[in-house]
């Protein structure tokens, strides 16, 4: 089963949505913000199939790294739970697919699960 984690408010997420609409017709959307929230062990057995690391999965450019984060160093561990504690914080759309995902921004990253 293939799962989007998905921000409806999110430009690139929806790109990201519409996208895989385009790949695939059986899917499962997760709305990681409000519905499904991420505890500690599924945002880290996720980014295990990212295959990137904790900090890399990090939006930069959102506020509440800008005034928490920039600038330090924190062990996997302490930046899963700062995305856990602040879901924002999460890269956007996350496509998954057995025991493989992809961050689909750009979209054509989906490509690679199929």
């Amino acid at each position: 089963m293939i799962k989007i984690y998905h921000n409806p408010s999110c430009k690139k997420s929806r790109a990201g949505l519409e996208y895989l609409k385009e790949k695939a017709s059986n899917f499962e959307v997760v709305k990681y913000l409000t519905d499904q929230p991420f505890t500690f062990e599924s945002l880290s057995e996720l980014i295990d199939k990212l295959d990137i690391s904790a900090e890399e999965l990090i939006r930069t450019q959102e506020s509440t790294y800008k005034q928490h984060y920039k600038g330090k160093e924190l062990s996997k561990n302490d930046w899963i739970q700062a995305m856990v504690e602040n879901p924002k914080l999460i890269g956007r759309p996350i496509v998954e697919r057995g025991e493989a995902a992809v961050l689909g921004n750009p979209p054509e990253n989906i490509d690679r699960l199929f």
